[in-house]
C-alpha cells in the first residue's frame, strides 16, 4: 500500500501494466486489508459507476461509498486512481467477442465484426474514449484486440508497408464515430429527450436561423437520400456505408499492389 503523501508527490505512472501489480488478482498485497473486498470487485464497481455517472464525477471516495468501505481501504488494492481507471479500461475491452483471425473466415466479415463490436463498446461506455487516449492500452484484453486486428489486416493481402495505414483508417474512423455517437446519446439523456426529439429540435432551431436557412435547404436532398426514419437508423446506414467504403478502399489497394 502506498502512502497518501507518496501518491501526491510521486511521479506520474507510465502504466499499471508495467509495474508488476496488475496481474495480482483476488487479494490485496499486504496484511491489514479490509475483508470482503478484492481487486476484481473494485474494478467491477468502478466500471458500473463510470457507466452511470461518467468520468468527471468518478472519485475514489465515491467508489468507496459504493463499496461501503473507507477510501483508504481501496488503496490496499490499487496505488492510484489512474491505476484503477486503467484496470477498468482493460476490463471492458474484455467484453468484445473477437473473431478467430486465422480461422479462414473472410477478412471482410472479420473486419466488420471487430469494427461493429468496438463501436458498440464506445457507445456503451462513453468514458472509454478519453481514457483510451490517456493510457498505453497494453493490458491483456487490449492486447488481444490489437493482435486480432493486426492479423485481420494481414489477411487482407495488403503489403506490409500499407497494413498499419489501413488499420488506422478503419479503427480511427470507428473510434471517432463511436465517440460522437456515445456523447450524443449522453447529451439526449441529460436533456431528458429521445434522440429523435433532440435531433428534430436541433434541426428546427438551425433552420429558423436566417444565416443557416440556405444551407439547410441545400442539404435537404442529402438528408432524404440518407434514408432512415429515426436517428438510430440514419446512423446505422452511415456507419455501414462508411465501413463498406473503407473495405472497398482496402480491396482497391490490394489490387493495385498486386
Amino acid at each position: 500500500m502506498v502512502r497518501a503523501a507518496d501518491r501526491a508527490q510521486g511521479p506520474a505512472r507510465v502504466s499499471v501494466w508495467l509495474e508488476g501489480k496488475a496481474p495480482r488478482r483476488g487479494t490485496a498485497r499486504s496484511g491489514g486489508q479490509p475483508s470482503g473486498l478484492d481487486r476484481d470487485r473494485i474494478t467491477e464497481v468502478t466500471v458500473r459507476l463510470l457507466d452511470a455517472e461518467g468520468l468527471a464525477k468518478f472519485s475514489m471516495r465515491r467508489l468507496a461509498a459504493e463499496l461501503n468501505v473507507t477510501a483508504m481501504s481501496v488503496y490496499w488494492y490499487v496505488d492510484t486512481k489512474d491505476d484503477l481507471l486503467e484496470l477498468a479500461l482493460d476490463a471492458v475491452f474484455g467484453e468484445l467477442s473477437l473473431p478467430e483471425a486465422e480461422s479462414g473466415e473472410d477478412w471482410r466479415d472479420q473486419l466488420r465484426a471487430v469494427a461493429t463490436g468496438y463501436r458498440a463498446l464506445l457507445v456503451r461506455h462513453p468514458w472509454v474514449s478519453p481514457l483510451s487516449g490517456s493510457f498505453l492500452n497494453i493490458g491483456p484484453h487490449s492486447m488481444a484486440l490489437s493482435l486480432c486486428v493486426q492479423q485481420v489486416i494481414r489477411n487482407t493481402g495488403l503489403p506490409p508497408h500499407g497494413q498499419m495505414g489501413a488499420l488506422s483508417a478503419v479503427f480511427q474512423f470507428v473510434y471517432g464515430f463511436g465517440t460522437i455517437e456515445g456523447h450524443f446519446i449522453q447529451r439526449c439523456a441529460s436533456a431528458g429527450m429521445s434522440q429523435d426529439d433532440y435531433f428534430r429540435q436541433a434541426m428546427s432551431t438551425i433552420s429558423e436561423q436566417p444565416q443557416f436557412a440556405v444551407h439547410v435547404e441545400s442539404a435537404a436532398d442529402l438528408m432524404e437520400a440518407r434514408g432512415g426514419d429515426t436517428v438510430e437508423e440514419m446512423r446505422e446506414r452511415d456507419f455501414t456505408f462508411a465501413l463498406d467504403t473503407l473495405i472497398a478502399g482496402i480491396e482497391t489497394m490490394v489490387q493495385r499492389g498486386s
